[in-house]
């Protein structure tokens, strides 16, 4: 098997388990034997547990001697509540390893560096998306990155002059927004959001079961809303709150009040835009203030992905 092969198992194994490993980050990791096999893959397990390279190691057992280790992020080399995986890597007996992004976790970084030292042959490669990117974001902010998700119509309206916003978009497209929920550690809406629409915030399936995976309920405002949500008075003191309970990876689902706010604090990272080929001429828009006054002062993202769902379209934004 090519590295490249490899590297894309590693990345598919660190997508299958997004949203259960923070605040740790969701590392994928794939094991090639000497002759080029792959002999195991593993990913990151919840807080506590074993992470990719040792659960690729195991996977592989005696048959990584001498192999290579493609991994999503450098080796960890500290010990904290599981030992480091460079260590690991060496104590297994790998001949190379290939990485995808170094570790910005002063930490938690220098494996390359040990493994260089050890007489491990060390290779960064390049990938053009991977699902650690808002764990390295949130690591370098020192908050959890941000996902403003909004549906609206093809002329930029959240909802009808007389409030009716159900659906804007098709049921492909709930269902998928659904399957992202589960991947999120946080859902924050604000304080009108949670009393006029009474929002469930759980991440479902077509069937209307629970995936396993639920992320956080919270809700923002200075208003009392019924339910057991999280409940913050302002994007700061949220973002500074989830940060401590682990959080790395959080969507903003909240209304046009509250996106606004979070726009103006520079808190939104990327953004998921279901949009509805649909026009309305005038309703709610997505914001509730301007951004910007002129064309050059305007937020600009750059498209990561267009994903055509029925006949609705996700556009995947980032910074």
């Amino acid at each position: 098997m090519e590295i490249v092969e490899a590297l894309q198992r590693a990345i598919d194994a660190s997508a299958e388990v997004v949203g259960t490993t923070s605040p740790n980050p969701p590392v994928g990791a794939a094991i090639l034997s000497s002759d080029g096999n792959l002999v195991g893959v593993g990913a990151t397990q919840p807080p506590g547990g074993a992470h990719a390279e040792v659960m690729a190691l195991q996977a592989a057992g005696a048959q990584a001697h001498g192999g290579t280790a493609v991994v999503t992020l450098e080796p960890c080399n500290h010990t904290g509540r599981t030992g480091p995986c460079a260590a690991a890597l060496v104590a297994a007996g790998i001949r190379k390893v290939v990485y995808v992004h170094s570790d910005p976790n002063p930490i938690a970084s220098g494996g390359a560096d040990f493994l260089r030292a050890h007489g491990i042959i060390v290779e960064q490669v390049s990938a053009q998306v991977t699902p650690l990117e808002p764990w390295l974001a949130a690591t370098r902010l020192g908050r959890p990155h941000v996902t403003w998700k909004t549906a609206h119509t093809l002329d930029g309206f959240t909802a009808a002059l007389d409030g009716t916003s159900q659906w804007i978009t098709g049921e492909q497209a709930r269902e998928y927004a659904h399957a992202d929920r589960a991947q999120r550690d946080a859902i924050i809406i604000g304080t009108q959001t949670a009393l006029v629409d009474r929002p469930k915030l759980t991440a479902r399936k077509p069937d209307g079961s629970l995936y396993k995976h639920q992320p956080l309920r919270v809700v923002i405002g200075s208003r009392e809303v019924p339910g057991d949500f999280l409940h913050y008075s302002s994007p700061s003191e949220c973002l500074l709150e989830l940060w401590k309970l682990g959080a790395r990876n959080v969507l903003l689902e909240g209304g046009a009040g509250l996106a606004t706010s979070f726009m103006q604090q520079g808190y939104i990272d990327a953004i998921h835009a279901y949009i509805a080929p649909a026009i309305l001429g005038d309703g709610r828009g997505v914001l509730t203030a301007p951004i910007a006054t002129t064309i050059q002062q305007a937020e600009r993202y750059h498209m990561r992905r267009v994903v055509q769902l029925g006949n609705d379209v996700l556009l995947d934004l980032g910074k």
